[in-house]
C-alpha cells in the first residue's frame, strides 16, 4: 500500500526544493571528503610483487601500463573457488565499461585475485568482461593489502580487515578472501606508492546500480532479506525476461 502523502504540483515542488538544499550540502561535503582522501600521506611500496596474467608473469610496475595511477579491484575469488564472488561480479559489471574512460585520465584499472589464471579467464569469458584481471596466486600481495587471510593469522587473532581485527567485525566468519579497492601512484623515477585503500561499504559509492536504486521509491529494498545482496545473481543467472 502506498504510504506516501499525495500533494499538489506546487506542494511537490516545494518539498523537492527543500530536499535539493540537503543534496547540495551532501555534494559539498563529499567534495571536501574527496579532497581529504587525495591529501592522505603515501607509503612507498618496497616489495617487488609479481602477478600471473594470461600472457605470463607481470611485475607490479607493468600493471601501470605506462600511466602514473593504478586502481586495483581486489576481486574475491580464492584459489579453491570455481567461480568469482557474485557481489564482486556485481561491482565488475559496473566498472568494466569505465576502464577506457579511466585510461584517458592517466588511470589504469585492473582486478587481482588469488584464483589461478585459468579459472579467472574462464569466468571472465563467461561474463563477457574486458578488464585486465591477474592472479597473485599465494604470494604476499593480497595478504599485505588486507583482503586475504592466512589460517595462522586468523588463529592468532592478528588478521585485520577494514583496519580492524577481523575476528571482531561483521566479516569474522568470512572465507579466506574478501573484497576491496586500492590505489597506487608511480612517479617519474619509477617509485611506487600506496595512496589509498577501502573495504566493506567503502566500495558502496563505486557501484552505479546501487546509486540508481537509491533514487527509486523502493530503494535497495533489502531490509527483509537474510543479508544485504541476497537477491544478487551473476548477470547470466537472472530470468531471461529481466
Amino acid at each position: 500500500m502506498n504510504q506516501h502523502q499525495i500533494v499538489t504540483p506546487e506542494q511537490w515542488l516545494l518539498a523537492r526544493k527543500e530536499l535539493l538544499e540537503k543534496e547540495k550540502a551532501f555534494t559539498h561535503a563529499r567534495d571536501e571528503l574527496s579532497q581529504a582522501r587525495r591529501a592522505l600521506p603515501w607509503e612507498r611500496v618496497e616489495k617487488q610483487y609479481v602477478f600471473d596474467g594470461p600472457n605470463g608473469p607481470e611485475s607490479f610496475r607493468d600493471l601501470f601500463a605506462g600511466r602514473s595511477q593504478l586502481i586495483v579491484y581486489h576481486f574475491m575469488f580464492g584459489p579453491n573457488a570455481e567461480v568469482g564472488c557474485k557481489s564482486c561480479s556485481f561491482w565488475a559489471d559496473n566498472f568494466n565499461g569505465a576502464v577506457p574512460h579511466l585510461a584517458a585520465r592517466d588511470v589504469t584499472m585492473v582486478a587481482i585475485s588469488r584464483a589461478p589464471v585459468s579459472k579467472i579467464e574462464t569466468f571472465k569469458k563467461r561474463l563477457g568482461w574486458s578488464f585486465k584481471w591477474l592472479s597473485s596466486d599465494d604470494r604476499d600481495f593480497n595478504f599485505d593489502l588486507g583482503v586475504a587471510f592466512r589460517d595462522e593469522d586468523r588463529a592468532a587473532g592478528t588478521a585485520t580487515y577494514n583496519y580492524a581485527p577481523l575476528a571482531q567485525g561483521p566479516f569474522k566468519n568470512a572465507p579466506s578472501d574478501l573484497h576491496g579497492i586500492s590505489v597506487f601512484f608511480k612517479d617519474e623515477s619509477g617509485a611506487i606508492f600506496h595512496t589509498y585503500s577501502t573495504y566493506g561499504r567503502g566500495l558502496d559509492m563505486l557501484n552505479g546500480t546501487y546509486q540508481y536504486l537509491d533514487l527509486v521509491p523502493k530503494g535497495r529494498d533489502e531490509d527483509s532479506l537474510p543479508h544485504t545482496g541476497a537477491w544478487l545473481r551473476l548477470h547470466d543467472e537472472y530470468p531471461q525476461s529481466a
